[in-house]
């Protein structure tokens, strides 16, 4: 069933507050949107939310769309900020338009693409899928780590993810940036990659944070 955007938005914020932090419910004046009435009405025709004393309660039929809602939104995060490489403010707004257009399969799909990734760009956790946990099991992710790459597989860098900037800066000035050819030639003792026309060496903990689209070819 599909509902209004205003009313996925007030799901979200209740899923956060009080399923991932614990609260037992949240004031209305958490809901801070246009259409605040409206959607709030909506979500309690349907059965998704109580509402006493101008508290709000997610009820547990809703708790798995509210869920998937704060998948989408932090996946989108990911796709916009780290791959489309938006800045911060523009990110978050694109992807808060673009989470309420994904279904399902275009949600695993991004979700495959970015290497079934665990935390959104502002280290919240993202909410694991099917596709996560057969991933696990069976699947090769297109984005992995070069930490994760076995010596000889090639590709192209997808994203950096570093909340370090001196550690951002060593990389770029070595040439590391998104779109660059990238090929792992040994991981021991030091992780030895090609990047366009140079070699280089790094630790595990900065091979953690390029990832890697990597060429099937």
């Amino acid at each position: 069933m599909k509902i209004m955007n205003a009313s996925e938005e007030i799901l979200e914020t209740l899923w956060v507050s009080q399923v991932e932090k614990g609260n037992n419910d949240t004031g209305m004046e958490r809901m801070n949107l246009n259409d605040r009435e409206a959607a709030l009405s909506e979500l309690k025709t349907i059965g998704y939310v109580s509402i006493k004393d101008n508290r709000v309660k997610l009820l547990d039929a809703a708790k798995e769309y509210a869920r998937s809602m704060v998948r989408r939104h932090r996946l989108a995060e990911r796709l916009m900020m780290d791959v489309f490489q938006l800045e911060q403010t523009l990110g978050n707004k694109s992807a808060c338009e673009f989470e309420h257009i994904i279904h399902s399969e275009i949600e695993e799909n991004i979700c495959t693409l970015l290497g079934h990734p665990k935390l959104c760009p502002h280290g919240n956790k993202i909410p694991p899928g099917k596709c996560c946990k057969k991933a696990e099991a069976t699947v090769e992710s297109a984005v992995k780590a070069l930490s994760k790459l076995r010596p000889g597989q090639k590709g192209k860098v997808a994203y950096i993810h570093t909340g370090n900037d001196k550690k951002l800066h060593k990389l770029m000035i070595m040439g590391v940036l998104p779109g660059i050819k990238i090929s792992l030639l040994h991981k021991t003792p030091s992780y030895v990659f090609q990047a366009g026309n140079t070699q280089v060496a790094i630790d595990r903990e900065m091979a953690d944070d390029i990832y890697v689209l990597i060429d099937n070819r």
